[in-house]
């Protein structure tokens, strides 16, 4: 009984695990050349890429307004600050519908919405004073790379940014703009877009900071000088 159990034991051969083991080796041994120079004649070495931090935009988080009372100031996206001038109900479809009759400020245009659209349509507050601090810190971070060679995609990427009614969005319009101009004469369709990112954002900084519009309008062009 003896006898037969030796012989098995003689028929196993750790000859795999040895091979195993060698290739374990090479594979490490590999990945240490790789990382190191490999000869003083061919000095190649492999350098690890750099990870490139985005840098963070800051967040409109300014309340959205769910209802309006007469002589209420707020933001109407892509219109600029209104002020509610009355209230009106009007049949439609044989339903009574309440509707916010409202003023732009800058334009003196008057648009009537619905008060169940109050949300969908975005009408917020006034952001407060330290969301004024963010957006000067926007015009102070002119590092930015503008594409200058198609100015229709640039055009529909800034009114997207307009249409938000955040005046982060709209200060980075603005920005860009001022730099581009630094660079090159604006084009008319430039201008018109800088003209409105300057009155949508300047309206709504002076309200704000209780300023001037023409002291928060000379505050700005000191960034771009």
């Amino acid at each position: 009984m003896t006898k037969k159990v030796s012989k098995v034991s003689r028929k196993v051969k750790p000859k795999k695990k040895e091979a195993t083991s060698r290739q374990a080796s090479a594979v490490n041994t590999t990945k240490k050349t790789i990382n190191e120079t490999v000869t003083e004649s061919s000095p190649l070495r492999i350098i690890p890429r750099k990870k490139t931090s985005k840098k963070k935009k800051p967040v409109m988080r300014s309340q959205v307004k769910t209802s309006l009372k007469v002589g209420d100031i707020a933001v109407y996206p892509a219109h600029g600050v209104g002020q509610i001038e009355r209230v009106e109900n009007k049949e439609i479809s044989g339903s009574i519908l309440t509707f916010y009759v409202m003023r732009i400020l800058d334009s003196d245009m008057t648009v009537m919405i619905p008060k169940t659209a109050l949300k969908s349509a975005g009408i917020r507050e006034i952001i407060t004073t330290s969301q004024v601090s963010k957006v000067f810190k926007i015009f102070e971070d002119q590092d930015v790379t503008i594409d200058t060679t198609t100015w229709n995609r640039r055009y529909r990427e800034y009114m997207e940014k307009i249409k938000t009614g955040s005046v982060y969005e709209i200060a980075e319009v603005m920005r860009d703009l001022y730099v581009l101009k630094k660079t090159k004469t604006l084009s008319f369709g430039e201008r018109k877009m800088l003209d409105t990112a300057r009155s949508l954002l300047v309206k709504e900084l002076a309200i704000a900071k209780t300023e001037k519009e023409d002291e928060v309008e000379e505050k700005i062009q000191s960034y771009f000088k």
